[in-house]
């Protein structure tokens, strides 16, 4: 079963130069480890999602344009917000793949 993500988490773009860590502000109240647990609602550029250094698409800094996040969980959501798992992604609309490398915790909370 996959597990679900937190703040903290580190994400890749696959036309990125560097990793980011992913910022958690849909809510505040659901913590992992005293994390924030992510939600489909953390995805604004630079807000949510750091840029990932020099885009090799651009060849210029990476300016994050996240579309929907997809492989979100089924069931569980905070604040009618699908809750992330470490299968989720979404794409860019400059053409990158922003995917989860590491859920930001080490414990196991699976979602349902």
């Amino acid at each position: 079963m996959s597990e679900k993500v937190t703040e903290k988490a580190i994400l890749l773009c696959d036309k990125g130069a560097k990793p980011s860590q992913l910022k958690v502000m849909s809510q505040d109240f659901c913590l992992i480890e005293n994390k924030r647990i992510a939600t489909e609602g953390d995805i604004a550029p630079e807000l949510n999602i750091p840029n990932f250094g020099v885009c090799s698409l651009t060849q210029n800094t990476c300016c994050p344009a996240p579309a929907k996040w997809q492989k979100t969980a089924s069931k569980d959501t905070i604040n009618n917000f699908k809750v992330l798992t470490q299968d989720s992604s979404c794409q860019c609309s400059l053409g990158g793949k922003i995917s989860i490398q590491f859920k930001g915790y080490t414990e196991s909370h699976q979602v349902s």
